[in-house]
């Protein structure tokens, strides 16, 4: 009868160590972007096998809230939607938008024209108009507007508006041109004026504009486009002293000002002007960057030192692209080959053109958008949407890639992998996550991680190397073992 007992206990005792020792598996969605040929594809969420590679979530450690992922409104890219067929315009429309495509969130458009317009236009081309009462948007009815517009009517959850100026009219600069030049100080109270006259137009065509950045590229850009010189004490005086008190009187105060908008490596200098003290800090509400300086180089120094800098500030990145390129058409293989160039290429000073290597499109993205997120950047916009395939219409013939290229005579589309790669972002990270703390093995792969307002978590892995990988994800006591392709980007999902 003892053995009887004795063996029943033995029993229980094994059922229960193996009960306690069963694997507790992890929930997850996975959804792979890579060279094989994968788009934003479901694949099986769990391998078997050896895990040689530890990644933990770990959701108590909270970072930066996420204002949104997007692209911009351009003259170039709403004059080729014009051009399609109907289905293909709602295709691209409902791929950026729409709750099956990016769902972007966050997007940027420009005032007045900029080199991705097919001509020079400002909204008040008349000369000593001081009060100006010629102002219209009338050059954004057939195309920016509509396109707006229609973003508008698909996306969901809607999506935030930066507008940015290229320039002033050249009436109000020194040098009466549409490049270079600075903005002559007895024209500040009329530029700050032009800024609040922009967002009662648009509000009057059923757009609300989000924020402002006050000049798009500041430095210049050797007077090759559209450009106005600010340094950092003179847009902070013009922050400061006019536009934020233009702003306020007309009712605007909550129109977000951001400063600088341009690249990483001069960011230091600018945000310790901005922010130099209380009395010009509580006029800006964040700083705009750009890519450009590097094909790369993420300079984490530099954004480290800008959050700290203002840690309740946005720090958002407004615009970049695959520049000085032709676009491959049909040619996903390109995207991620090592053969993409930029203007560093051929231009960039001696010190630096070591910055500007020869690279792989996606990789450019994948890897500068988590790097930005891990130090602090909270929105991160593409530049052009739709592009055609010479890299255009762009007046000054400054040709560039975008993630949709479109082929107008034949109302043919192409999505580029670049597309993919951004919706990767997009579409699951969405407005106000936060982002999280996380442990990785693996100094191979790149990774992020949010947990979004209703509790998922989505997690961003970035494989750059030519052999695929397994690691094994772990949340608390739960776990999976999920692989990822050899050059590939993923988004795993975990569910609430």
């Amino acid at each position: 009868m003892r053995t009887s007992i004795q063996h029943t206990i033995y029993i229980l005792l094994v059922l229960l160590f193996v009960a306690c020792n069963k694997p507790n598996p992890l929930k997850v969605e996975v959804y792979e972007t890579a060279a094989n040929g994968n788009q934003l594809t479901k694949i099986p969420a769990t391998e078997t096998g050896e895990a040689n590679i530890e990644i933990s979530i770990l959701p108590t450690e909270k970072y930066q809230r996420i204002t949104g992922f997007g692209g911009s409104f351009t003259e170039a890219s709403a004059y080729l939607l014009n051009q399609l067929g109907d289905k293909n315009r709602k295709k691209i429309i409902e791929a950026y938008f729409g709750e099956s495509g990016a769902k972007y969130s966050l997007t940027r458009t420009h005032i007045n024209s900029c080199d991705f317009s097919l001509s020079n236009y400002s909204y008040a081309p008349e000369e000593g108009d001081t009060e100006l009462k010629s102002f219209s948007i009338e050059e954004d009815r057939d195309d920016i507007i509509p396109m707006i517009k229609e973003a508008m009517a698909t996306s969901k959850d809607g999506f935030k508006i930066l507008a940015s100026p290229w320039t002033a009219p050249p009436w109000m600069k020194d040098n009466k041109k549409w490049t270079g030049g600075k903005l002559l100080p007895e024209y500040y109270d009329t530029w700050a004026l032009f800024f609040s006259k922009y967002i009662d137009a648009y509000q009057a065509e059923g757009i609300d504009i989000w924020g402002l950045t006050v000049e798009n590229e500041p430095l210049g850009n050797d007077s090759n486009w559209e450009s106005m010189h600010f340094s950092p004490k003179e847009m902070t005086q013009f922050v400061v002293n006019h536009l934020d008190p233009k702003l306020e009187a007309d009712g605007k105060g909550e129109v977000k000002i951001l400063g600088y908008d341009q690249n990483r490596e001069h960011l230091k200098e600018w945000v310790d002007e901005m922010y130099k003290n209380e009395a010009s800090t509580k006029y800006y509400d964040g700083t705009a960057i750009h890519w450009y300086a590097s094909t790369f180089e993420v300079f984490p120094d530099e954004l480290q030192y800008a959050h700290q800098k203002a840690p309740d500030k946005y720090l958002i990145q407004s615009e970049a692209c695959v520049d000085a390129e032709v676009p491959k058409w049909q040619d996903d293989a390109w995207y991620w080959s090592k053969e993409g160039t930029d203007w560093g290429w051929d231009w960039a000073p001696e010190d630096q053109k070591h910055l500007h290597p020869k690279y792989v499109p996606v990789y450019r993205y994948a890897r500068d958008i988590i790097g930005c997120l891990n130090n602090w950047v909270d929105g991160w916009v593409d530049w052009n949407m739709v592009l055609d395939r010479q890299g255009g219409p762009n007046w000054f013939k400054n040709w560039c890639v975008a993630p949709v290229i479109v082929d107008p005579a034949a109302d043919e589309v192409y999505f580029t992998p670049l597309y993919y790669t951004l919706s990767h972002f997009s579409r699951y990270i969405r407005p106000d996550a936060t982002r999280i703390g996380f442990q990785n093995s693996d100094k191979e792969l790149m990774m992020t991680a949010a947990e979004n307002l209703d509790g998922s978590i989505a997690i961003v892995v970035f494989n750059p190397m030519e052999n695929a990988k397994t690691f094994k994800l772990s949340l608390g006591e739960q776990s999976s073992t999920i692989g990822i392709s050899s050059k590939a980007i993923q988004t795993i999902m975990i569910p609430k």
